[in-house]
This record gives C-alpha cells, structure tokens and sequence, in this order.
C-alpha cells in the first residue's frame, strides 16, 4: 500500500478526535481553528503524535517543542486540503504581523498570503489578445518533494558552426562540472531544481527578466499576477536560484516600478538585506511618450551578491587618461596617485619625502619595488619624482555607477537585424547583458565563470556570453531556461546566427527538454479555443495523463453537461486542469526505466551522464 500523502496523515489524525467531526465524520474546520488559535492542550497532543506534522506545525526552542497556531490555521484555511480546490490568490499584499493589521501594532512588516506555498506557474503559447490561465495550486511538502525531484531530459542536440548534430557525450572539466553551454526548454522553477545536483554553488553569475507584472507585456508568461501570488511565484524561484550561486556570486533582476519594492523586500529576505549591491536605474528610452502622468523612461536592476564578504566589487574597464605602456607583453597603465593613501593626506607625495614622512622601513621598499619592476618613478621637475604603480588595464577597472544607459530600442534593432525579421517584442540590449556580465566577471579568474538566466526569452544572456569571450578570450559558459517554444525557437536560431557571423569557432549549445507528461495536456488546456476542444481533452486525460487520486476519471454524460453548464470558457479551463497531477509535469529521473514514458536508450544514457555525480569525490 502506498505511503499516506501529508494531507491524509492529517486528516485521518484530526479524524480521531470525535469533537473534531461531524455526524457524517467530516470535519469541522471552523472548530479546530478555534481550538488552535485557543492553544488547546487537546489538539497539541494529538499533531505531537506524528513526527512529520510535528516537525511542519511545530518549532524547537531552548529545547522544547512550541506550536505554531498561525501556521498550522493557515495550513487549514489556505491549502484546502479537505477538498483540494486550488486557490484563488485574490488576496492582496497586506501589512501586518502576527496576523494583526496595522490599527492593532505598532510594528510594521510586509507580508503576503501563500508566501510559504508554491507556484508552479504556466508560460503558453503567445496569442495576441488571449488572456493566460495561471494555474497555481498549494501543496504538501511530501508532494513538493516530488516536484522538486530531478527530471528526464530528452531531445538532445548539440548545435555548432557546422549545424545541428546529435548529442553523444556531455562535455566536463578537471573538476567534473559540466561545461557545455546549455538550452533547456521547461518550466523554470522545476528545471532549477533539476539543475541543483549538477551546479549546486557553481553559478558565478544569473541575470534574470521576470515578467513586470505590467499587464500589458505581449509576453507569453502570464504578465497579470496580482501582486500576491507574484511574490509567491517569485521567491519559488529565487530561493531555488540561490543555491546555485557560488559564495562569490551576484544575481541581477530586472523589474519596473510595478514590482521594484516588493522585489526588493523578496530579495532583502532571500539574499539578506546585507548582501544587497545596487538597486541600478537602466535608462532604456529617450524623448517623449504618451503618458497620464510621466513619462517613464527608465528600468530597475536589482543586485545582490551571495555573501557580500567574499564578493568583488563589478567592475568596468577603467577610462585611462594618463600612460599607458606594455611591459612583459602585456599592457599596464600608471596609477600616479597611490600613495596618498599611504601618507595619509592630499596633493602629490614625492619620492624624496618618503624616509622623512614614512620611515626607512617605507623608503626601502618603494626601492625594492621599483627594482623588480613593481613601481616607477617619474620625474616632476625641481628634483622631485613620484612613484607610479603599474596596474594591468585586463585586471584593474573603475566601479559601476549606479545609473547604467542601455536603451531597449537597441535591442529590439539589433535582433532584427541579425534575424532579418521582428521576432521578439521586448528583448534587452545586448550592451547591457555584457556591461553587467563583464562587471561580475571582470579578472582573470572568473572568466570561465557560469552565467544562468532562468527567464531567458530572446536569448540575449546567451549572445552577451558568446560575445564577450570572443572580446577578451574568456571561457564564460551559459545556462538558458525557457518553457515557451516560440522563444526556445528564437533562442536557438539567435545563437546559432551569431555564432556562424562572428566565426566563433569554438561556439556551441547543447538544446534540451525536460520530458513532459502531464504538462503536454496542461499545455493543450491552456491553449484551447472552445467548450468542445476541451471535453475532447477530458476524455482523453484518463487514458493518457496521471490525475489527482481523488479524482473519478470516467467522465459521464451527467458530468460533461455541468461542465458545458459553466460556461466561461477560463472557468472550464481551470476545473479541468485542477484534475491532472501537478507532480507529474514531468517525468522523474526516478522513473526512467519505465516503459510508459518510452525513454529511448540513446537519452536514458545522456542522462545518466548530466545526471552523474562527477564532481564528487572520484
């Protein structure tokens, strides 16, 4: 018999308590929020009797087991469980604490509903005029184990100055990380979790264009979430994101003035509020514009490093006005005024005052250092010099400023010109991807660095990457997630374009998808037209899809009349997508030998390969 779902754990549990049902054994909701806003020693006892609720409803402090009421109500009120309905998410963001509005503290902090479930969100086909359906749905934690699972890959194809080629091996350095530039089409929140063995604390660099939340974006992803339900679908992702990170790394979000201060508390909450960089102004449009109040002519770029304490400032290349000279091969240029600092004072240090100033400890080693070639002195007149440095222009840069100029009109320009066609309505100048990437990847070290955009749209981070090494020879690499096959088509086109136009002779991309199981019937949903598209759905799904365990599959005529009775054609939609199993999207790693899924040998091999734990110790 299969293990209890944590739903059932609980309600079987709460089910024992005969004050807790009623005269047919359902339960009384109503009562048992009462008894635990109460502390009832009654209903403590009973949930301490299971260890996996205990460790959900409950938290240990100096030793003793304390019960989280507020959790445990909001697990009852807002997770549905006794009847799985999905939630609507038409709260709005409030402010409160504790549950208390703000007439009842004198606190304030920013909290949302669901803020602890997950989203597993839907991107479709873009169809002008078509409003998304954006199915979410809260879950156990037994079940968002399951979503979180790895997933198969499948459609493998390695793209190269050559063409497109079949996929044999998966390319890895000495250290056992995957090296290959990747395209995986998906959605995003399960492919960075598919993605967390292979590049846990790998990533040195993510950039992501999340939808604005604008209602207006052409955009496939849903872009009319209310501000709650965008939180949640947020910091799904971002907390997945951040175990990417390397201990060095730094992620940027772009946003508008839409979400920009609830992005900002997300990310305070997520990154720690002290590993915040910049909150970057990107200028992106010029001149004037239709407007009812102003004119909007810039974006925000969120910035966070992963620990502060270890991260480098982003740098850009320094605007050198003095000499510039080669020495070694290599090029330097000569900071004069470094030794301010030093002698802790403005206007120009002079060699000659050293020993007097610093002492012949300081006068000796300015003298070593300009015998092996570290400094130099340079003649003032008068008999006075002062010591230059040298520092190497390929790892010496100024800091960012904090108002950064890439206008988006260039980036819709510079993508039609090099597909011969308009083929994205939004896509971010490429100038902006290198300026930003450069920064974060600025010395030598990191210039083999893993750049990840999980909302990768048009495929600019990609073409940012490939550029940049072919600037400054870098090894950068690039992880792209997309689920829209339309921006997957543009992507991979885009890439492949720049790479034959550019002679990159060492550019390529492996394209891959997570394999879809109930997603290809979410996908069909979505995208239908019509009551009549939709029963033909339904009566497949039985067949073909795995639905929710309470769920009757026959669908009698009875039933598809009160269907056709709905009438609203999003309606209808969100009832039928409430049947299928979230948890089985896609099919799991752990379910590869099954023959129902018809992995082919050749992909169950791949996946062995990106699926293996080659970093490990060997």
């Amino acid at each position: 018999m299969s293990e209890k779902t944590f739903d059932e754990k609980l309600i079987e549990l709460l089910k024992t308590e005969s004050d807790f049902v009623d005269d047919t054994g359902e339960l009384l909701r109503e009562r048992i929020k009462r008894r635990a806003y109460d502390l009832d020693k009654d209903l403590i006892t009973l949930l301490l009797r299971d260890d996996t609720l205990a460790e959900v409803f409950f938290e240990e402090i100096a030793g003793r087991w304390i019960f989280n009421n507020n959790k445990f109500v909001a697990y009852l009120k807002d997770v549905n469980f006794l009847d799985k309905s999905y939630t609507k998410f038409k709260n709005k963001v409030r402010l409160n604490i504790d549950g208390k509005y703000l007439p009842e503290r004198g606190e304030v902090s920013l909290v949302w509903p669901y803020k602890d479930c997950v989203l597993e969100g839907g991107q479709t086909k873009e169809q002008k005029g078509q409003d998304e359906i954006f199915f979410n749905e809260i879950l156990a934690p037994d079940e968002i184990n399951q979503m979180f699972e790895p997933k198969v890959l499948t459609n493998w194809k390695r793209h190269t100055p050559n063409g497109e080629q079949d996929v044999t091996e998966i390319q890895r350095d000495e250290n056992g990380t995957i090296r290959d530039n990747l395209i995986i089409k998906g959605n995003n929140l399960i492919a960075l979790h598919t993605l967390k063995k292979q590049f846990y604390e790998k990533i040195k660099v993510i950039y992501i264009d999340p939808p604005y939340n604008t209602g207006k974006d052409s955009f496939g992803y849903n872009d009319k979430f209310n501000h709650s339900s965008w939180l949640t679908f947020m910091r799904n992702r971002l907390e997945a994101a951040r175990e990417l990170l390397t201990d060095d790394g730094v992620i940027f979000a772009s946003c508008d003035d839409n979400e920009q201060a609830y992005l900002k508390v997300i990310m305070d909450e997520i990154f720690g509020d002290e590993n915040f960089v910049s909150n970057f102004v990107v200028i992106r449009a010029e001149g004037g514009g239709l407007a009812k109040q102003v004119v909007k002519g810039h974006d925000y770029l969120l910035t966070y490093a992963k620990n502060i304490k270890n991260f480098e400032p982003l740098r850009k290349p320094k605007d050198i006005r003095g000499e510039i000279v080669e020495k070694d091969g290599k090029e330097y240029w000569i900071e004069e005024d470094w030794l301010r600092e030093e002698f802790g004072k403005y206007g120009t240090c002079y060699y000659e005052d050293i020993e007097r100033i610093k002492g012949k400890a300081k006068k000796d080693e300015i003298d070593n250092g300009i015998e092996d070639g570290q400094y130099i002195l340079l003649d003032k007149g008068k008999n006075k010099n002062i010591v230059g440095r040298y520092r190497a222009l390929d790892e010496d840069g100024s800091k960012f400023y904090s108002v950064l100029k890439h206008l988006n009109a260039d980036g819709k320009n510079e993508l039609k010109d090099l597909m011969g066609e308009d083929t994205f309505a939004f896509p971010k100048p490429t100038s902006l991807l290198k300026e930003i990437i450069l920064g974060a990847t600025f010395f030598k070290k990191d210039k083999e660095a893993i750049v990840l955009d999980f909302f990768a749209g048009s495929g600019t981070t990609g073409q940012a990457v490939l550029q940049l090494n072919n600037q400054d020879g870098g090894n950068r690499r690039f992880i792209l997630v997309e689920q829209l096959e339309e921006h997957i088509a543009v992507c991979k086109r885009r890439l492949e374009k720049v790479i034959v136009q550019e002679d990159i002779t060492d550019g390529h991309f492996l394209s891959c998808e997570l394999k879809a199981y109930n997603e290809d019937y979410m996908e069909r949903i979505q995208s239908a037209e019509s009551t009549e598209q939709l029963l033909k759905i339904w009566r497949e799904m039985p067949r073909n899809s795995i639905l929710k365990w309470y769920i009757n599959p026959k669908a009698p005529e009875k039933a598809e009349e009160e269907f056709i009775k709905i009438g609203d054609l999003d309606k209808q939609k969100w009832e039928l997508a409430k049947q299928l199993d979230k948890n089985q999207l896609y099919v799991n790693l752990s379910e590869i030998a099954d023959e129902t899924h018809e992995v082919s040998e050749s992909d169950k091999q791949l996946n062995m390969d990106f699926h293996a734990n080659k970093g490990d110790d060997e």
